[in-house]
């Protein structure tokens, strides 16, 4: 079956989730009252729908009412309960598998997957892709590449035998998801089974290469694609020669046919007279990038746009691992909320909680979702910005994550997190400082963080650096961004007088010295010429 052939077989499977959607939009407290009773009726024989008395909510206000806002460590217990083989914990459905995220005072979260859950994000999904393939039928041409995560440390599972991690990137597609891989993906997904990184974006660029036909790039955030298109110049002839042969020859030296693959000597033969920069003509017939727009990724985005001045750029919606919040639409600002996926609330800066038909413009709000993975009421502390509304639904613009989290590049350090790595590590070294402070830097050599360090005692700063950044790798999120090369290693910088340099560093910045609150993390970069020069 030919790609486009393929390709409206897919966009025709969406069109069912485009009209369910589109009549949600224009009912949004509705269809959200009538999703949260689907809720409160599937999971009210749980230990969890039992202690709160589901079968007696009828209402989103008399949820709000009897259940709590949560975080991850309400669900601890329960969540080792889950791990360890019982079911019937936070959801009526079974849970089929865990996926991993980063934790505040752990270094993982583990979130329940359910079928109810796989559906939600599917929900999603299949609007996104109706809108942006009828609006760019040209996409529908040829392959597209949606961003493949490598493994880090190999699928595990729990003491009850769950498996922690999806087995492949296409279970995020729904049912389709194999047959889409096989028939419509640039890259297969076996290339993240490479567990050496050069490895991986030797055999990425080594697919992608092949594909001349190429309509789509879909990565999330922009600086994996920059990264991995700076390897081109080094091994352009390497991977021409692989690309005349139909043999991947990896460099480690190992030479493996991920996927059966046939010689291209002509293909080979035009890439040798180009330029390894020129992605315009190595991929005449790219349509449109699909890549994180917003808050700290706003910059990288704005370097991929000047290296491909032809292509489209569509900003990503916002999406966790706990669920799906919003997509882009065509012509339309902002992401618009996928008021079918979950349940929302949105808590104000006053505090307040509103539903989603209450947002008003202009306000930014503070994320909460249930959902059918077994959340409730949970704070993704995703802040966002109303711009106006679609239909009913809101339009929002993601601002960045709370004060206590830096996140540039999905490496979701929490200050909680950071406090308890690095007083580890302190004890370790027996230092006990009179000021530390992590920070991102984004220096010549390139993004990374830098512990600034006050303290009498001696210090061993390589050795300390290092220890720092192991600690920091047991975050999964932050371990798969060091991975990436997205953020180097840890640097170590002695201060003096720290604490009074950091309060005048932040007055400078324009902060009043009653607003300024004292931590172990600061999200900002820049603090380098403030406290050490």
């Amino acid at each position: 079956m030919t790609a486009r052939l393929a390709n409206e077989f897919w966009v025709a499977s969406c069109y069912p989730g485009w009209r369910r959607f589109s009549a949600a939009a224009g009912q949004v407290a509705a269809a959200q009252a009538k999703l949260l009773s689907h809720y409160l009726r599937l999971n009210a024989a749980t230990a969890f729908g039992l202690k709160y008395k589901f079968p007696e909510l009828a209402a989103p206000e008399e949820y709000q009412a009897r259940v709590p806002l949560s975080e991850y460590e309400s669900y601890l217990p329960l969540i080792e309960e889950i791990s360890n083989g019982r079911q019937g914990i936070l959801t009526g459905e079974p849970v089929q598998m865990f996926e991993l995220s980063s934790g505040s005072t752990s270094a993982c979260k583990l979130i329940p997957y359910t079928r109810g859950l796989k559906s939600e994000f599917q929900r999603g999904l299949s609007p996104w892709i109706y809108n942006l393939y009828t609006h760019y039928p040209q996409v529908r041409s040829g392959p597209a590449y949606w961003s493949i995560t490598p493994l880090v440390d190999g699928q595990r599972f729990t003491n009850g035998g769950l498996p922690v991690g999806f087995e492949s990137d296409s279970a995020y597609l729904g049912s389709l998801g194999h047959w889409l891989v096989d028939h419509l993906m640039a890259v297969p997904d076996a290339v993240k089974h490479l567990s050496n990184i050069n490895d991986f974006r030797y055999a990425t660029l080594f697919y992608l290469l092949r594909q001349p036909q190429l309509r789509l790039l879909s990565v999330w955030n922009p600086t994996y694609l920059l990264l991995l298109l700076s390897s081109l110049p080094n091994w352009w002839d390497s991977l021409c020669k692989d690309i005349a042969a139909g043999a991947c020859t990896l460099p480690g030296g190992k030479q493996d046919v991920i996927y059966p693959v046939t010689p291209r000597p002509e293909l080979a033969r035009r890439l040798k007279s180009i330029s390894p920069t020129d992605y315009t003509s190595i991929w005449p017939h790219l349509t449109l990038i699909s890549c994180w727009m917003d808050g700290p990724s706003a910059v990288y985005a704005c370097q991929l746009s000047e290296q491909f001045p032809k292509a489209v750029f569509q900003g990503k919606g916002l999406l966790a691992t706990e669920g799906f919040i919003t997509f882009p639409l065509v012509g339309v600002e902002g992401g618009v909320l996928s008021v079918n996926s979950h349940f929302f609330e949105f808590i104000d800066q006053a505090g307040d909680v509103w539903l989603a038909h209450q947002l008003v413009r202009g306000r930014t709000y503070s994320v909460v979702i249930t959902t059918g993975g077994g959340l409730y009421r949970y704070q993704l502390h995703d802040i966002v910005e109303v711009l106006g509304h679609w239909k009913q639904l809101p339009r929002l613009r993601f601002i960045g994550k709370a004060d206590h989290i830096s996140d540039w590049f999905g490496e979701k350090l929490e200050e909680d997190f950071v406090a308890a790595m690095l007083g580890k590590v302190f004890s370790k070294h027996q230092l006990i400082p009179d000021f530390s402070l992590l920070a991102p830097d984004d220096s010549p050599s390139g993004f990374h963080y830098v512990l600034f360090l006050d303290c009498e005692q001696p210090i061993e700063i390589s050795s300390l650096a290092g220890d720092i950044d192991l600690a920091l790798c047991t975050n999964f999120h932050y371990h798969y961004c060091r991975k990436l090369g997205q953020i180097q290693a840890v640097e170590v910088v002695p201060v003096i007088d720290g604490a009074q340099a950091y309060l005048q560093a932040k007055q400078s910045q324009g902060q009043k010295l009653g607003n300024i609150k004292p931590g172990i993390l600061d999200k900002q970069p820049g603090l380098r010429k403030l406290l050490a020069d």
